[in-house]
């Protein structure tokens, strides 16, 4: 064993000692060791010498932890790894470098299960697609992985844009029936006719254009899982139709005789209290019960402590790589904006507001005045704001800097110290810009 290969061993042990799951990488991410119980988490997959994006995310297309690496940063995110049952598990993963004479030698990555964050409570996690620094999130999470491995319904309740949906993906991928098909209806978005037709199916010439058969979604979603979405508003008849369903585990599609066998695990979704509509005669006690084996209740972006600042940091990582504009730095002005803004529409609405910044914006730096107006304080009058008294005509033949320049001053209402402190510029600095482009003139003091 040469002299490296042993320090690198006595590494390992003496860590597994210190009760860590971790592995040891080289420069170029290959794996040099790892402890037993890493290799127990991992399922076997720390093959050493193979790279340890090779062993983890495989072929996957999302692989921000191996991106960072990639790229000499520290991380720390979740991956999905199957377990020795054949169940898959959420593996917290967290990457640091070795260094060495001020450079950097190699890597030591440390694994941990969910619930088995340390003290660094604040530590952001990547769970399917949503983002969290939130504990209280973090240990959604968990129940969301725990209620996933048992074949039982869950309700997951949550107000608009907070994610629901892609809760319902994480318990179907986390569960045994992840090979097999997931489907998705909106019961709020169908008149109740066509939502019997689309839940249930149809049989050729059930009703006036009816022209083929339809199987319908709960057959489309065979040995899979069916999402519900907002199922409060599905009308009574048809939660008796679904009752049925889900006690005889079949279907009779319209103009049809004869009980088709399915089998799908259901996984419903609404923004309101099904108890309070069943006290209100809307929705049936004995269907509630059936869909509310494990409920799960998703709290309002702005009650999960440190997740604007993150997603917001996320998203603009996201929208960097689809578009033409690549912000590298959000104002401060901005930045207080987005933190005081209450998002009623969560996380739907705070993509939605930084797309909308990159429409309109230009440039490295996202400023409070890109963002919408009900979000940077920019609501004005109809008749009376300083917006509207803009040349967009002339704006449009501008520069980027120019119609930034415009924008910051006539949200400061001409005031060229604010319109600077909104830039990020000196006042003097903005009040050459402004002669260069030629609109000092039409700038108030």
């Amino acid at each position: 064993m040469t002299p490296v290969a042993n320090a690198t061993r006595l590494l390992t042990l003496a860590l597994e000692d210190l009760g860590a799951a971790c592995a040891v990488l080289d420069p170029e991410l290959v794996i040099l060791a790892a402890t037993p119980s890493a290799d127990a988490m991992t399922n076997g997959a720390l093959v050493r010498g193979m790279t340890l994006v090779k062993a983890l995310c495989g072929d996957a297309p999302q692989r921000p932890i191996a991106e960072a690496l990639a790229a000499g940063k520290s991380v720390q995110g979740a991956i999905v790894r199957p377990g020795p049952d054949g169940l898959t598990r959420t593996l917290e993963v967290r990457a640091s470098p070795i260094q060495r004479d001020g450079g950097r030698v190699g890597w030591l990555v440390m694994f941990a299960r969910p619930d088995e964050y340390g003290t660094e409570a604040d530590a952001p996690v990547l769970f399917h697609r949503m983002w969290t620094r939130d504990p209280g999130m973090k240990r959604i999470f968990h129940v969301v992985e725990r209620a996933a491995r048992r074949d039982v319904s869950v309700l997951v309740r949550g107000p608009t844009g907070s994610g629901k949906e892609l809760i319902a993906r994480a318990i179907h991928e986390l569960s045994p029936r992840h090979a097999g098909p997931f489907r998705a209806i909106n019961c709020a978005a169908l008149p109740p006719t066509l939502l019997e037709s689309e839940l249930f199916g149809h049989v050729r010439g059930a009703f006036t254009g009816a022209l083929k058969d339809n199987p319908g979604i709960f057959r489309a979603a065979h040995q899979g899982t069916l999402f519900l979405d907002e199922v409060a508003e599905m009308p009574l008849d048809l939660q008796a139709k679904l009752l049925r369903v889900l006690e005889t585990r079949s279907v009779i599609p319209i103009g049809g005789t004869e009980p088709l066998d399915v089998d799908v695990r259901i996984v419903t979704a609404t923004h309101q209290s099904l108890r309070q509509a069943v006290e209100q005669n809307r929705f049936r006690a004995d269907l509630m019960y059936r869909l509310r084996v494990v409920p799960i209740f998703l709290p309002p972006l702005v009650a999960r402590r440190g997740d604007v600042e993150l997603i917001t940091d996320k998203l603009i990582e996201q929208l960097n790589a689809e578009g033409e504009r690549q912000v590298t730095q959000v104002s401060r002005a901005a930045r207080e904006a987005i933190a005081s803004y209450p998002w009623p529409g969560n996380v739907r609405e705070l993509r939605n507001a930084l797309e909308y910044a990159y429409v309109i914006g230009d440039g490295a730096i996202l400023l409070d005045v890109e963002l919408p107006p009900e979000v940077s304080g920019m609501a004005f009058d109809q008749d009376s704001t300083a917006v509207n008294a803009l040349p967009l005509d002339e704006m449009e033949n501008e520069s980027p800097e120019a119609r930034r320049i415009r924008l910051a001053l006539a949200h400061a209402d001409g005031n060229r110290e604010r319109a600077a402190q909104i830039l990020g510029v000196s006042r003097v600095t903005l009040w050459r810009r402004m002669k260069a482009l030629g609109i000092a003139e039409n700038a108030a003091e």
